[in-house]
């Protein structure tokens, strides 16, 4: 399997967690960012309108306007509303600070696809995106870019 090519969106209201996320990310394709839930919506709806979705979103927990939880809702409300189902959905994991198992639990029954803990580290999101089965048969779809 080689390089996955993704669409991907990062949610993170931290500069320097956002870049060293982005460093780490950037092999897989073009990455977008918002600084809080609100952008993180108005992003996933525009993609969604265009019929171009992102792939892969990681989405922190802790951020002002809108937080983690909500946002998760919102997107998975908008995929159903696009009819996104199953792997045509985003897979989004949840990239927090927070270790304990309220926060697990929140995030997974909201339907995430993944939970990192902070420090994030290149081998932890490598290894999460190959769980995630992002494969050449998801990213296909997205030959376009």
């Amino acid at each position: 399997m080689g390089i996955l090519f993704m669409k991907i969106l990062i949610t993170e209201d931290n500069f320097v967690a956002r870049k060293i996320l982005s460093n780490f990310l950037q092999k897989y394709g073009p990455i977008d960012v918002a600084t809080n839930g609100i952008e993180t919506i108005e992003a996933i709806q525009h993609a969604l309108k265009e019929g171009n979705p992102y792939d892969l979103i990681c989405l922190d927990i802790n951020m002002p306007r809108m937080d983690g939880y909500e946002a998760l809702c919102a997107i998975r409300a908008h995929e159903e509303e696009a009819r996104l189902m199953g792997e045509k959905r985003s897979k989004i994991i949840m990239t927090t600070g927070l270790n304990d198992a309220t926060a697990v639990l929140t995030s997974f029954r909201r339907q995430c696809d993944a939970f990192l803990t902070k420090p994030i580290t290149q081998e932890k999101i490598e290894a999460t995106i190959k769980d995630l089965e992002l494969s050449e048969l998801r990213s296909s779809h997205n030959s376009s870019y």
